[in-house]
């Protein structure tokens, strides 16, 4: 069954950009009837007023939140039965969970596109007509398990690509595995599908991974995909003949890709260590604002909205931006915490027990084609740009891909080796000072024995 296109939709979210992304989305999804409310009290307001089919809100709003917005929806009537999604920054499991218990009909984690808004609504008003997962059925190969491995259009997961490379043009063949590589358009996707157990591995943000198994998803760290990699980059409105940084970012907005992310940890950092309080609008005082974008959308926003300060994004996006004259190189990642993780790759505990052989020939491989990427850095480029950008649709180029991996102190693929002491220094930094996460035992989340073992074979 089809979803009426005419379905009144109220959206909820004090970020203009955002209820900007959102009437974009949704008139991609085929939804053109959206009214759109400030916070959470302009929200009950225009339910009032005009008693939409669906709310769909944020969560983080000054004055009434999202959560209280929807827990008066959920005591009043007649408005008790409007189905309500939260479309958020709260991307943590926690926040998952407290949006079903007050009534929630659904969560879709920023940054999202509009075919996730598109799917949260049918999982709505037509269930049925939502693809459902049916028992994974595992391809065995010629001998070979086959290894489903999911990544985005991002620098830090090219050893993958150049994994994937060496494999189709011959130079190895893996005994124990067969590669199936699929590039996801964002971070929720490869949540989701690490979760369900859709994917076997995944090159994902460590804290996403972290947060998962926080909440019980049965999955292990096994490698790092990069070291450093990172940059922020402040935008070309700044003067230094009248502004001082902290001015500068001051009552403005910060994009991050993620909440549960490196990125996110660094930029609160930084902005911290000028004297400011940065966070997400809601109970306590905050003076910079993060937004949580997809990171394709981060020059371009900046380029056309004068509050957005800056943001902090993975390459080859940051590079392409300064070079467009969008913005400036406030710091890379790396001059801030030298040689820091930030992407791991994430496997099914399932997969690590039964198939051993294979992740230990897995782990090898990518261990020796990190270095085989640092080995030659136009090359690397090259493959990058087949890898990342296959249907030419982000533009990248082999000059950009060159100038990302030539900087100082730049992406580093060369020792992927985990160090339980990094994780944990993000752990707490994330939990302690900026309230988000759980602590976790991470000598259950981290497992070294196939990086170890690979380390030592190469070594001799």
């Amino acid at each position: 069954m089809a979803v009426d296109p005419k379905i009144k939709i109220l959206i909820a979210d004090d970020s203009g950009t955002m209820r900007i992304m959102f009437k974009q989305m949704l008139n991609k999804a085929g939804f053109e009837n959206i009214t759109v409310a400030v916070d959470g009290s302009d929200g009950i307001k225009k339910v009032q007023e005009q008693k939409p089919d669906l709310v769909i809100s944020d969560w983080n709003m000054p004055r009434l939140d999202g959560l209280e917005f929807l827990q008066w929806l959920r005591k009043t009537p007649p408005y008790q039965d409007i189905p309500f999604i939260m479309a958020t920054a709260q991307a943590d499991k926690g926040q998952q969970i407290a949006i079903k218990e007050a009534g929630g009909n659904g969560h879709v984690p920023k940054p999202f596109d509009s075919n996730q808004i598109k799917d949260a609504i049918y999982k709505v008003f037509a269930p049925e007509a939502v693809a459902q997962s049916g028992p994974r059925t595992r391809n065995i190969i010629d001998g070979k398990v086959e290894i489903t491995v999911a990544h985005i259009q991002i620098t830090d997961h090219l050893a993958l690509g150049a994994l994937k490379h060496r494999i189709e043009t011959g130079e190895i063949a893996p005994r124990h595995f067969q590669l199936k590589v699929e590039k996801k358009p964002g971070w929720n996707p490869i949540q989701e599908g690490l979760e369900t157990g859709e994917l076997d591995c995944a090159f994902v943000l460590a804290p996403i991974a972290m947060d998962l198994f926080a909440y019980d998803s049965p999955i292990q760290l096994v490698l790092l995909a990069h070291k450093n990699g990172s940059t922020f980059v402040r935008s070309r409105h700044y003067d230094p003949r009248f502004d001082s940084l902290q001015s500068f970012y001051k009552y403005k907005v910060v994009d991050i890709p993620h909440k549960m992310s490196i990125h996110h940890m660094l930029a609160h950092q930084f902005l911290k260590e000028l004297g400011l309080k940065p966070g997400v609008p809601g109970k306590k005082a905050i003076n910079v604002r993060f937004e949580v974008v997809p990171p394709i959308k981060m020059p371009g926003i900046m380029k056309e909205n004068e509050d957005v300060a800056g943001f902090m994004v993975a390459e080859p996006i940051a590079t392409k931006a300064i070079a467009l004259e969008i913005g400036n190189l406030e710091f890379l990642s790396s001059t801030r915490w030298d040689k820091h993780p930030c992407c791991i790759v994430a496997m099914q505990k399932e997969f690590i027990q039964n198939y051993p052989d294979a992740v230990q020939e897995f782990v090898s491989l990518l261990i020796e084609t990190g270095q085989y990427v640092e080995q030659d850095k136009p090359r690397a480029a090259q493959i990058a740009v087949n890898f990342l950008d296959p249907d030419g649709k982000l533009g990248l180029s082999t000059a950009v891909l060159e100038k990302v991996f030539a900087q100082p102190m730049a992406i580093r693929m060369d020792d992927l080796y985990p160090v339980l002491e990094d994780f944990d220094r993000i752990q707490k930094y994330m939990h302690d000072v900026m309230e988000i996460g759980k602590i976790i035992d991470l000598e259950k989340f981290i497992d070294t024995t196939f990086a170890h073992k690979a380390v030592m074979q190469m070594h001799g």
